[in-house]
């Protein structure tokens, strides 16, 4: 969600640094650094001097901000999350910053899932001005990911009249979506999206991803394949949408083509996890996999370090299945659960109990399937088997 679909665009954009690496010899490539001459560096270096000479004009820092947060989903690089916060730090401490810096605080702490501030923020800039169309957006995202689907509801209303009609549908979609009407969301996004063709490539990215994901979760594998190529020919360093397709190929058992996908991408955590799961599929690189499963474990121990618990769903993952512990997959899924309870929290939280076999664990899960009608083939065959006792 830049502007107007900024917000989820950071949502996306979730990755942890990697501990300290030591490359095998000097010829390996660490890092592919922007060139000097790219034209948006020039300028963000140019805005980034002006700054550094009134790091107080709040115009300045947050229109260097937006750049940043822009960047660190369009590149693919969580480390422009940091240069954002750094052009807001004269305000970041401040309980009532000026509304645009708040707003902007309240996207970075959510792109970190410290969700109840980021709503404090939310709400205070909306009680300023209720006008706010990124604010009512950003709510409503932080509102579906934490499965308060009423108060989404609300809030994708509220951008009636304020922003394009794809927005509203989009973000009232997402909630459908998750609250038993998918088959009917996916259609009226679908012709929305058909008759928004002028729309920024951005918001038409969010709709293709939201769309693809409907039909894999629903089991139309070849519907949802079109869809994430269409938004990877939009824009093919979208961290969240190279994961999503990664997942769709990785049940089709597509290996090959997931290691291809992601052979440049793995500085993100959840790609590298994603790369290691197509390495485990394919079975002939065990090397290659022993590598990979070393790097994730580092990179969530650095991550435990620092008290950074945001990847804690991608962490329950490895543990089930790269490192067959389902005991420790479910305690991480339970308290990522406390969280976050989109369809992947579902599935992991739902998966990590049938490999433990205790379903007395996923009962919130369970309860929460059954109250909110959710839809999705894969949660419904666990529900099967923990009600099997499976």
């Amino acid at each position: 969600m830049k502007k107007p679909i900024f917000a989820l665009l950071l949502a996306a954009a979730t990755a942890a640094q990697a501990t300290p690496y030591r490359p095998a010899n000097g010829q390996q490539v660490i890092e592919t650094l922007p060139r000097r001459g790219d034209p948006v560096q020039q300028e963000l270096r140019r805005m980034r001097s002006e700054l550094d000479a009134r790091p107080n004009d709040v115009a300045l820092a947050t229109a260097l901000a937006t750049r940043y947060i822009g960047l660190a989903r369009s590149e693919t690089d969580p480390r422009y999350l940091g240069y954002a916060q750094a052009a807001l730090a004269p305000w970041w401490r401040l309980p009532s910053p000026p509304p645009p810096v708040r707003l902007l605080r309240a996207t970075l702490l959510q792109s970190t899932h410290q969700f109840n501030p980021a709503m404090d923020d939310l709400k205070a800039v909306l009680a300023a001005d209720p006008a706010n169309a990124q604010a009512w957006l950003t709510q409503a995202t932080v509102q579906t990911v934490q499965g308060d689907y009423a108060g989404a509801t609300a809030s994708c209303a509220r951008l009636s009249g304020m922003s394009v009609e794809l927005v509203t549908i989009t973000c009232i979609a997402n909630v459908g979506a998750a609250t038993g009407r998918l088959l009917k969301s996916e259609q009226l996004l679908e012709l929305t999206l058909e008759r928004s063709g002028n729309a920024p490539a951005e918001l038409q990215v969010w709709a293709l991803t939201l769309l693809a994901e409907m039909a894999q979760r629903r089991g139309a594998a070849d519907i949802a394949e079109t869809r994430y190529k269409r938004a990877l020919a939009l824009s093919p360093r979208d961290s969240y949408l190279l994961g999503a397709y990664a997942d769709c190929l990785l049940e089709q058992r597509r290996a090959h083509e997931v290691a291809a996908l992601l052979k440049d991408q793995t500085r993100i955590d959840a790609l590298l996890l994603r790369r290691a799961l197509a390495l485990q599929q394919q079975g002939n690189a065990p090397e290659a996999l022993a590598a990979d499963v070393k790097e994730l474990a580092a990179r969530f121990d650095a991550a435990a370090q620092r008290g950074d618990t945001v990847h804690q769903r991608e962490q329950a993952r490895f543990e089930l299945m790269l490192r067959h512990d389902p005991a420790t997959a479910l305690t991480l899924a339970r308290k990522n659960w406390t969280v976050q309870k989109e369809a992947a929290d579902i599935r992991i939280y739902l998966e990590a109990a049938v490999q433990a076999r205790d379903a007395g664990a996923a009962k919130p899960v369970l309860d929460w399937v059954a109250q909110h009608r959710t839809e999705d083939v894969v949660a419904a065959r666990l529900v099967r088997q923990l009600q099997a006792g499976t």
